[in-house]
Formats: structure tokens, sequence, C-alpha cells
């Protein structure tokens, strides 16, 4: 059985170098529902250098060449993201995709491909330093036309970026504070708000984000964020607290005297939720925020006036 489909993979694979765009489309089609439907097909495709072919389809502007080849390659992520990394002009293409995609569908699927490779830990700084990867992903959250599940990959990916704390400089130079601070402000869906708080407050961990916070009225939006009047999930409140944490933790004394200057009973509530109710992560960031921003006493303060 093993030969019979390491022969077919091979004969599908021999397809993509062929000059009739039909034959590769067909074969990439093949590959894909092949990748997809069977996990012990996935490294034999891999093993077949198909890879950096699969990778050329990506730069195809045929919605269908590079929807399959987008989709196959997010399935050999699942269990070969070593062969993709190794690859040549793979991040590249992927990067393309993401910047000039053939339909809504490819850059989903380039967005959710660097997802994936971004969970193993020592690809982090390397898909980081593609600037142009960075770049689309936020176009995707920026764009008005982007579809939910198309913003959701691109903010997973954002989030899986930011956590080499090395990357989050650059996420700021390129605008990531501003685009998820817009989303956050415009945008009511619940799970798009909760993953772009959580990409904030791993930006939040880097010196360079306070002046665009500032600019971007971060601080305010995060405390409205944690008045419970605005109705916020519990994964958000937790999200604009953690953000807060380590804004005045990267920050020191300078910026904790801005915070403080700005905090309010109505979000030190908020706060105190969470240190009663929240998940256990959350309740240490909360009492740690509450700490550092000596608001306890604040509150003891104006609830014995």
């Amino acid at each position: 059985m093993d030969a019979v489909k390491r022969r077919t993979v091979k004969t599908l694979v021999s397809k993509l170098t062929s000059v009739s765009e039909q034959t590769r489309t067909d074969a990439l089609c093949e590959l894909r529902l092949l990748s997809k439907n069977d996990d012990e097909s996935r490294p034999l495709i891999a093993e077949a250098n198909a890879v950096p072919l699969i990778a050329e389809s990506l730069y195809s502007p045929t919605a269908l060449l590079q929807e399959n080849a987008t989709a196959t390659l997010l399935n050999l992520s699942i269990s070969s993201k070593d062969h993709l990394m190794s690859s040549h002009g793979v991040l590249d293409a992927l990067s393309h995709a993401l910047r000039h995609p053939a339909s809504p569908f490819s850059g989903q699927c380039a967005a959710a491909t660097i997802f994936s490779l971004l969970s193993v830990e020592s690809f982090r700084p390397i898909i980081g330093h593609k600037r142009d990867i960075i770049f689309g992903l936020l176009e995707i959250v920026r764009s008005p036309s982007s579809a939910a599940r198309s913003i959701k990959d691109a903010l997973r990916a954002l989030f899986g970026v930011a956590l080499y704390p090395l990357n989050r400089a650059q996420m700021v130079e390129l605008g990531a504070v501003q685009a998820l601070f817009s989303l956050v402000v415009k945008d009511g869906r619940v799970g798009l708000v909760e993953d772009a708080t959580a990409v904030i407050a791993q930006i939040a961990g880097c010196e360079e984000s306070w002046e665009i916070f500032k600019k971007a009225l971060g601080v305010e939006v995060l405390m409205d964020l944690l008045d419970n009047a605005t109705g916020s999930s519990s994964r958000t409140k937790e999200n604009a607290a953690s953000a807060l944490l380590n804004l005045v933790q990267c920050g020191g004394e300078a910026v904790a005297v801005d915070v403080r200057g700005k905090l309010e009973n109505r979000v030190i509530d908020g706060i105190l939720d969470i240190v009663e109710t929240g998940t256990d992560k959350g309740k240490s960031k909360a009492a740690a925020l509450l700490k550092v921003l000596d608001a306890r006493s604040a509150r003891f303060e104006a609830l014995s006036r």
C-alpha cells in the first residue's frame, strides 16, 4: 500500500513541472485532497520534493491554482513543518500569496500556514525577520473587505510572531498597534476583539510600543475594555489587563505615572473582577497590575468615602 501511495504521489508531483497550467492545476487539486484526507500521504508528498514546486504556484494569478497550492501547503504544515521551512522560497511565496491573493481563500490559507509554522518556537525569529509577511498579515487585518475567517487567521499568525520578543519592535514599526486598535474599536465581533487584544498584549511588551500606544490612545481603549459597562468578554478583559501590565513593566515608572493618572474607579472595578473571577493566569496578571499601579489603595479609599 505504501509503495502504491508513493508511486501515486511521485506521478502527481512530476506533473507540477508541466508547461500546461491545466495539468498543474489538476495535479495540485489531487495533492490537496490527498494531503487533506490521508495523514500518511503528507510526509510522502514532502519527501518527493513537492514543496518548492507547490510554492511556485503561489505566484500564479489564477485563483484555482493558487488556492489549491496554498491549501496543500497548509495541509502539509500539519506534519511536515521542517520540510516547508527548509525548502527554498516557501516563506517568500507565502508572503506573496498574503499580499497578492488571487482570492480571499488563498490569503486565508497563507495566513493559516504561517500560523501553523509559528507553533515551532525556533521558526518564530526566522518568520518574524520577513517584513513582508508581517506587512501582509496586517493588510488582511486592515482591509474592510477581509472575511472574518481571514482576519482571525491573520491575528493568530501575528500572535505567533509576537511571541518572540525581538519581533515586536518591527511589528510596531510596521503599524501593528494602529491596525489592531482600529479593529478593536470598529469591529464588534467578540472573537476578533479577543484575538486582537491578545496580540496587543504581546506587542505591549517592548520599549518601542509606548509612544505608539499613546498616539493610538491605546491606554484609554484598554481601560474602556476593562470597564464592566462596555460588556467586554472575560478573555478580552484579561488581555487588556495583561497589555497594561506589559506596558508598565517595559516602560518603567514614567509609564506607570502616566497610566496611573488615567486610572478611574470603573477600571479598577474591572481589574478587581478579574482578580476575583478570572483564570489563574488572568488573576495573577490583574493582581500584579493593581500592585504596580498602586491601585488597590485607591479603590479602597474610593469605597470608604
